[in-house]
């Protein structure tokens, strides 16, 4: 095993056995949550750091799982990376609403016996994150030094330092926005029909594979680059020549069907749907009637905002002007955007930049 290796990773679960208020009125009769741990608490119990996922993520940040399968930020968590679990005691988690083995769509409803599936609860952000704080005092923590997290876990985060000023020290906000645009929005709801069109969707038997993998499709179109597409495939053919069908011609063509194929495998579509509004209702400026200045006046935390050139999806643009209130508001705040070819897929990537300024804002005393 390599030294900067964390090896395989046991995953634990946190009950919580009251009930759970959602803000949008419904309640959860308790709820099951699982997580991972990486790295040692220290006796001061001062350097937890909660890394939070996104869309398609879950608990398994780091390691190796039960089925051997790396944890989706293992190039940025572990001994000696940017997350330096030598230094730190990490935890990651999977929502409310996911499909990894936190309570969601696939869990049974108490007052049925039966799947929730598509009644399950709309959940928010917020929502999250007060599940989130349920899990910091079951761990015993006093609270984070800081909450981390790229795209809807970087909404995560900041939700975290308005709503829990006093429990967290430093948060990281990644190619994330303060809210979604429209063509965001737009994106989503695309992802939604095709899900709902599928005419598996809500069997009892079947699954909405065709109406997942498209939504996986086209979400994944989204997260790269044109630069970075033009350099994997350009216009390269599967079979090297024109055959003037429909089957699959460009390797553009395969590896976005491949996506759909295997997404469609492993996640679940209701879980899906879920997220995708969760993303859309993300707004905590709508607090203050629309000024994001004045809901960040509670904030304590120190906090880094880091954009990727390429991110079309969160574009720079949109940590600037989340960089902007933070600086209306008079706090401490630092923007770094990261030149990369990569698209908003970029902040799963390492790079000596990214990973420099990351370990430079979490080692910098207080």
């Amino acid at each position: 095993m390599s030294n900067d290796s964390l090896g395989r990773v046991e995953t634990k679960s946190f009950m919580h056995k009251d009930s759970f208020s959602l803000k949008s009125g419904k309640t959860l009769q308790g709820f099951e949550m699982v997580y991972q741990t990486y790295g040692e608490l220290n006796e001061a119990k001062d350097n937890a750091i909660l890394i939070c996922h996104a869309l398609s993520g879950n608990h398994h940040v780091a390691g190796l799982s039960e089925d051997n399968k790396k944890g989706w930020w293992d190039d940025m968590v572990g001994p000696n990376k940017a997350f330096d679990t030598n230094k730190y005691f990490i935890v990651g988690c999977n929502n409310l609403g996911g499909c990894h083995g936190s309570t969601g769509p696939n869990s049974i409803n108490p007052e049925n016996n039966m799947a929730y599936g598509s009644s399950f609860p709309m959940v928010t952000v917020g929502d999250w994150v007060k599940s989130q704080d349920l899990l910091r005092t079951h761990l015993g923590l006093p609270y984070w030094y800081a909450v981390v997290g790229g795209s809807l876990g970087g909404m995560q985060a900041l939700q975290w330092s308005i709503d829990f000023p006093d429990l967290v020290k430093k948060i990281v906000v990644i190619a994330a926005a303060a809210k979604l645009s429209a063509q965001n929005i737009a994106f989503n709801e695309i992802a939604r029909q095709a899900i709902l069109a599928d005419p598996n969707y809500n069997s009892e038997d079947k699954l909405p594979k065709t109406g997942l993998g498209l939504a996986r499709m086209l979400g994944h179109i989204t997260y790269l680059s044109d630069d970075a597409m033009r350099e994997k495939f350009g216009r390269d053919m599967k079979k090297g020549e024109v055959n003037f069908s429909y089957d699959v011609e460009f390797e553009v063509e395969s590896y976005l069907r491949y996506q759909g194929e295997s997404f469609s495998n492993r996640f679940d579509a209701h879980t899906y749907l879920l997220m995708t509004k969760v993303l859309d209702y993300f707004d905590p400026a709508e607090s203050h009637e629309g000024d994001l200045a004045k809901t960040l006046k509670s904030v304590t935390a120190k906090t880094l905002l880091i954009a990727f050139s390429s991110d079309w999806r969160f574009s720079p643009e949109r940590s600037r002007e989340l960089a902007n209130a933070f600086i209306e508001a008079e706090k401490d705040v630092s923007f770094l955007e990261i030149d990369s070819p990569h698209g908003h897929d970029a902040f799963l990537m390492p790079s000596e930049t990214y990973d420099s300024a990351i370990e430079t804002f979490l080692d910098k005393n207080e």
